[in-house]
């Protein structure tokens, strides 16, 4: 695994969840990690964890849907620590409803966090990453792009446009030498992971749900100088489920 000592690497919706344990991983492996989520308190119990272990970190309150609150996280950032190498676009959320009741506010809402977020995020640190000859982005996306569950037509377009957004990116910031790949994440337990069922791993072609963990090696994988040559793909990360036929007995 690539070290990422003396890089500089930004995680949103860091304050929990998938985003925590990708900013760990990125930490434990030497770089200087900016932790971004709209969740002080999620924050601080991240950056704490990382500064007990000695590892290096600072962590903003950024609402996404603020582009001005966007702008200002990258200058704090370059400003800290001079470069930007990395950024995982990784907040999200969805608000599960009927498509006959989901208001034109809670669907801009959830695009304007999911995907201009990332846009944004993406544009604002390609700046940085052109100046300094290279970088590499990462965009959480989901299998939600690709299959669907009832009402959640919000959520789904929004990650179907994280994997449009990201091929695009990436020929755009090609010549610049900034890759950009997507990771789609099947089931990610986030909770308590022993209180999963049997049924629950052996509905997976792999044999078990997946973790945190899973998607963070990922990442690591997709930004590695060395791997460079792969760009615009959407690695899909779900145990096998999106190729599973299921029907009825």
């Amino acid at each position: 695994m690539s070290d990422y000592q003396h890089k500089v690497v930004i995680v949103t919706g860091a304050g929990n969840g998938i985003g925590s344990v990708v900013a760990t991983h990125y930490a434990r492996r030497g770089a200087s990690v900016a932790l971004w989520d709209r969740d002080p308190d999620g924050l601080r119990a991240v950056q704490e964890t990382l500064e007990n272990e000695g590892l290096q970190a600072n962590s903003l309150v950024i609402d996404l849907t603020n582009p001005d609150e966007i702008v200002r996280g990258i200058e704090q950032v370059k400003a800290s620590f001079g470069r930007i190498d990395v950024l995982i676009n990784n907040a999200g959320l969805g608000r599960t409803k009927s498509p006959f009741e989901l208001s034109v506010e809670d669907w801009d809402y959830v695009l304007n966090t999911n995907l201009r977020g990332s846009f944004l995020c993406a544009r604002e640190a390609a700046q940085v990453m052109r100046a300094q000859g290279k970088g590499a982005i990462v965009n959480i996306a989901s299998t939600r792009a690709l299959m669907s569950e009832p009402n959640t037509e919000a959520y789904a377009a929004s990650k179907g446009g994280i994997l449009a957004l990201t091929h695009a990116l990436a020929i755009s910031l090609g010549p610049d030498r900034i890759t950009v790949n997507a990771i789609s994440p099947g089931w990610i337990e986030t909770g308590d992971y022993n209180q999963l069922k049997a049924s629950d791993h052996a509905q997976h072609p792999a044999g078990r749900v997946g973790k945190p963990d899973d998607i963070a090696r990922a990442c690591l994988y997709l930004t590695a100088p060395e791997n460079d040559f792969i760009t615009g793909t959407n690695l899909i990360i779900d145990g096998g489920m999106t190729r599973k036929m299921i029907y009825e007995e």
